[in-house]
């Protein structure tokens, strides 16, 4: 990988990991549409270990109480709004997990195109802005029931599919059961943490049983991109929808998948 790649690969995660606009989706554009080879299992290691430790050190207080309230919960102490969305959490990366094992070679093979992406980038596009537009947006993080939590990763399941967006679809799903956008904002980045924990684990795992050849210098530049654009992104993300809502990223959507089809046509 060039310097440039380097850079705009890791950049592209970390800015895309947490926007509603599918990171999966930018990642895979520069190879289709710029030629730019695969950057390899050992960066994707890199630039998610970098995003997963942005959000851990963002909602670090959060992160902590939801953990002490969640292993008391286990003991006598019974259960506190923190333990009950410790367990929500659970339970939103359980159909993510199962699905993503159970279809993650048919993805790879069948769904990682251009014409994919620009379709899925527009019709998840408008469902977000349906969300936000229609959304009664009056429940908080803390009245989030077991099956909406449920209902909400099985949501994150469905950004397996390239162009969907991991944390796009989450909101979506958080506004449409009456989260207000912080709360679904928060729940979906929380949500994020297990999830790429486990991606990491997996690709960790196939790096060590491969033989390919690591360049430490090509990850340790990647994962401190990731992780300052991460971090970055999250801070003013939560600003921009606190004042201007989901339509910047829905018109972000909607021109990028426009744009694609008009592409591909040419």
């Amino acid at each position: 990988m060039s310097i440039i790649e380097i850079i705009v690969l890791a950049l592209i995660q970390g800015l895309t990991e947490f926007l509603p606009i599918s990171s999966s989706a930018h990642l895979i554009l520069p190879s289709q549409i710029l030629g730019w080879q695969d950057q390899g299992l050992a960066f994707d290691v890199a630039v998610h270990v970098g995003t997963l430790i942005a959000v851990i050190i963002y909602f670090r207080k959060e992160v902590v109480e939801i953990l002490a309230a969640w292993f008391k919960s286990l003991g006598a102490q019974g259960a506190t709004d923190d333990s009950k969305l410790g367990w929500w959490i659970i339970l939103g990366t359980i159909p993510a997990a199962v699905l993503g094992l159970a279809f993650k070679d048919l993805i790879e093979l069948y769904l990682r195109s251009a014409w994919v992406i620009a379709v899925t980038t527009i019709l998840f596009g408008l469902l977000l802005w349906y969300a936000d537009v229609k959304g009664k947006q009056t429940k908080t993080i803390y009245q989030l029931t077991w099956k909406s939590a449920l209902m909400i990763g099985m949501a994150q399941a469905m950004a397996m599919i390239p162009g969907t967006s991991r944390s796009g679809i989450t909101m979506t799903a958080g506004l449409l059961l009456g989260m207000n956008k912080q709360s679904a904002a928060r729940f979906s980045f929380l949500l994020a943490i297990p999830v790429i924990s486990m991606m990491g684990l997996y690709y960790t795992v196939e790096l060590a049983l491969g033989d390919e050849v690591v360049d430490w210098t090509t990850l340790i530049l990647g994962a401190g991109l990731s992780f300052f654009s991460a971090y970055a992104c999250i801070f003013l993300f939560l600003k921009i929808i606190e004042r201007m809502g989901m339509m910047p990223f829905v018109i972000y959507r909607l021109l990028l998948g426009v744009g694609l089809i008009v592409f591909l046509m040419m």
